[in-house]
């Protein structure tokens, strides 16, 4: 089935993406790109299904795909069942639904955990779609999350459109974003509504596109973060609050009214933010800021696990308060962002890992020598879509390298603020070389 199935959903999406192209190029020339980010993610999404099925044969990828394959089932044994679980979600009750026609759910994993159930109601439509091929539902997941991304490279283009291209790469074609944001996984998911939510907010607050349509997708972008991965939304709420006010600072011409009101707004962004995520603490679970402090310490001092091929790192011991967690925020950041280096890569799969990391390294140390530490920081204030992504991407990169002890885990957690970094680093280049007339050699 996956042979058959899986040819045809790649012509059709190829089609139907080329006349998208032929479309909308003339009005808007960044879907010069469209296409081939979409064959790159196709890609990602066959590669996945090889290095899942044959290499680790088994793996989160495959429960999902056999959960969701047993939900799409009860379609046929009895509908009202199929629905009740596909919208009302599995518990210890009618998790008898199930049987050997349609396949086995975990009792366990229903009550205990919901965002990986939760996924699998969210699949569970392709199956119909693709026969339940498995190779044809990662595509498809794959096509439809690209949408966000998409609509995240877009929103970038329409503030430097002169960039387009190391955006698409920043953006389309970061390798490891690419591969664990087209598998059956959460981070396919996530990272899409991610993309989808920075697009609406800034449609909603910034240039006050009160279409109905843009508050039905910020709700349901936000509803998937917090249903699935809720840290990545509290990791970009403060941010996209600062955002805001930094944007209506920017617009203020006078220079003494806009030196007074800088530090209320930038404040009252800041507060707003920590207020919203202590008051939706039992959202975040383990995740919320009264626990969080303890599984960073628990995390760290638990390196034996070798359920990723044990590739631990450890970031050193510290003490579960705030200044304990903070004098690891260089340490863990730069875990996040650039680890495992070069030399840390233990087999062939994070060799790829280790190789972009050695890139974005490269780049990162090469801008703060050219700009100085005081010019790069003073770069990164002078636009408000700049300051937003480099906020996301250093906060986040600071939670992930903080709770996370092993490369395997790193590389597919942190790539959220991958794009996000990278592309602050071209914009960075970009305003640089536009402000001095000089060309960057790197």
């Amino acid at each position: 089935m996956d042979l058959f199935v899986a040819p045809v959903w790649i012509f059709i999406i190829i089609s139907y993406s080329i006349r998208i192209r032929n479309k909308r190029i003339k009005a808007n020339p960044s879907y010069k790109y469209y296409v081939n980010g979409i064959g790159v993610k196709i890609i990602g999404a066959v590669c996945a299904c090889f290095v899942f099925a044959l290499w680790y044969r088994g793996g989160d990828t495959i429960g999902y795909y056999e959960q969701a394959v047993a939900i799409s089932r009860l379609l046929f044994k009895n509908p009202a069942e199929y629905f009740d679980i596909l919208f009302g979600g599995c518990n210890a009750t009618n998790v008898d639904y199930f049987d050997d026609g349609t396949g086995w759910m975990p009792a366990g994993v229903c009550v205990q955990c919901y965002p990986e159930v939760f996924l699998s109601r969210l699949i569970a439509p392709l199956c119909l779609l693709s026969f339940n091929s498995f190779v044809s539902m990662t595509i498809l997941l794959s096509w439809i999350g690209y949408s966000g991304i998409w609509k995240l490279y877009l929103l970038f283009c329409e503030k430097f459109p002169e960039i387009r291209r190391n955006l698409a790469i920043s953006i389309l074609f970061i390798p490891s974003v690419v591969f664990w944001g087209s598998c059956l996984l959460k981070d396919t998911v996530t990272i899409a509504a991610l993309g989808w939510f920075t697009f609406t907010f800034y449609e909603l607050f910034f240039k006050r596109n009160y279409k109905l349509i843009n508050f039905i997708v910020i709700f349901v972008s936000t509803y998937l973060l917090i249903a699935i991965k809720p840290y990545i939304f509290f990791a970009i709420l403060p941010g996209s609050l600062i955002w805001a006010s930094y944007h209506r600072i920017s617009i203020i011409r006078n220079k003494l009214i806009k030196f007074i009101v800088t530090p209320l707004f930038l404040f009252t962004g800041a507060y707003l933010g920590y207020f919203l995520i202590t008051s939706f603490g039992g959202v975040l679970g383990d995740y919320s800021l009264d626990k969080i402090f303890y599984k960073a310490v628990l995390t760290q001092s638990d390196l034996a696990s070798d359920h990723y091929g044990g590739h631990n790192f450890n970031i050193g011991t510290f003490d579960p308060s705030i200044s304990g967690v903070l004098s690891k925020a260089d340490v863990a950041i730069t875990a996040a962002l650039f680890r495992p280096f070069i030399w840390e890569v233990g087999n062939a799969m994070m060799l790829l890992s280790g190789l972009e990391n050695s890139y974005i390294l490269f780049l990162t140390i090469g801008l703060i020598i050219r700009l100085k530490v005081f010019g790069f920081f003073r770069f990164i204030g002078s636009d408000p879509l700049l300051l937003f992504s480099m906020l996301f991407s250093i906060f986040f990169a600071f939670s992930v390298g903080l709770t996370t002890a092993n490369f395997g885990a790193l590389v597919r957690l942190k790539i959220p603020c991958i794009p996000f970094y990278v592309s602050s680093l071209f914009i960075l280049r970009h305003l640089y070389e536009k402000k001095y007339k000089r060309k960057l050699g790197f």
